[in-house]
């Protein structure tokens, strides 16, 4: 049986379905299906909701230069939801029904989870996005340089912090976060003013925004006064509690001024839907190079500072955004380089 989560978005609902009823066994089509699953809920996850529609702008795009009904590609999107311990027998479930050519996601932990289900399901081939495996030749990663995007964060923090005390707020501590993210944004915020302290606090999931409220208002208590949550639906209790506080928030994975306009002072976003739609065309056109890691980042152009918002340019001073814009500048066109790991820092 496969877990069918029924929790899409209004405007995901037009894509995702498959009409079953017309399209018999896969034995019987030539045309490629693919499966997005989605290790969370898009509406908590701006950078799984990017996922979906990169693969979809693929299919769209595929889709209008096949003439063939029987020939267009199909796209499904399924919501696993935010407990990590169901994600292996619900990815193993979606394998195991033979519907899908390609199972597409993206989260650092899902090769691992990914590895013993291609085992045992020799015929199905997977992508995954911010994920790093070489060698299993259905696997296919790609890896974001997520070290300029913290750096930046960080960069940012530092110059508006007054208190020159900064946290990153995480859901949960995996080898991206402790070996990455945290460091590199701690390193920012101390590069852009010496002796700028990082706290690091644990929500423990995705989802508690009360945990998230709780831990900003003990950072507020503690001095702190700019915040990078990374930590899904929990990040609604960090922006509450902040705008309560005072404190102000540097956002990752979208342009996210909207959400609290004063309170969040920067964006920077992984760009998933361009990275999503080219891995899908790639695969459409049988050129997957199976078994390796591409590396990407923001001298390539998948990641992106939004420095022209009207929101960033009302709140955040002239001097700041002078020194941001030669930030990040000079790590496009490689002027600005950073080190290759941070190891010692935590």
């Amino acid at each position: 049986m496969i877990f069918f989560n029924k929790r899409i978005l209004v405007p995901f609902m037009a894509f995702s379905m498959l009409f079953f009823s017309s399209r018999g066994s896969k034995s019987e089509r030539k045309a490629a299906s693919v499966a997005v699953f989605i290790p969370g809920i898009m509406a908590d996850s701006p950078t799984y909701a990017h996922v979906a529609e990169g693969v979809q702008e693929a299919i769209d795009e595929f889709n209008s230069k096949t003439s063939s009904d029987a020939d267009k590609a199909e796209i499904y999107i399924m919501e696993a939801g935010t407990n990590q311990a169901e994600w292996p027998g619900k990815l193993t479930s979606l394998a195991a029904t033979g519907e899908y050519d390609l199972i597409i996601s993206s989260n650092p932990s899902l090769p691992e989870i990914a590895q013993p289900i291609a085992k045992q399901f020799p015929a199905q081939k997977f992508i995954f996005l911010d994920a790093a495996l070489e060698g299993n030749q259905q696997i296919y990663t790609i890896s974001y340089n997520q070290r300029d995007q913290a750096y930046i964060s960080g960069y940012m923090a530092g110059l508006y912090s007054r208190s020159h005390k900064v946290a990153l707020v995480a859901a949960q501590e995996y080898p991206i976060m402790n070996n990455i993210l945290y460091p590199y944004y701690a390193k920012g915020a101390s590069d852009a003013h010496e002796g700028t302290s990082c706290d690091f606090r644990i929500v423990g999931n995705w989802y508690d925004a009360s945990k998230g409220a709780e831990i900003t208002n003990a950072l507020a208590d503690a001095g702190i006064d700019v915040i990078l949550p990374i930590c899904g639906g929990a990040s609604q209790g960090v922006i509450s509690a902040a705008g309560e506080r005072g404190l102000h928030i540097v956002w990752f994975d979208e342009n996210g001024f909207k959400k609290a306009p004063g309170i969040i002072i920067s964006c920077c976003m992984t760009k998933q839907a361009k990275a999503a739609k080219e891995a899908t065309l790639q695969y459409l056109a049988g050129n997957t190079p199976w078994g390796t890691i591409k590396e990407v980042g923001f001298r390539e152009g998948y990641a992106q500072f939004f420095d022209s918002d009207e929101n960033y340019i009302k709140h955040v001073s002239e001097d700041i955004r002078e020194k941001m814009k030669k930030l990040t500048a000079g790590l496009q066109d490689g002027s600005v380089s950073l080190p290759a790991s941070l190891d010692g820092l935590r």
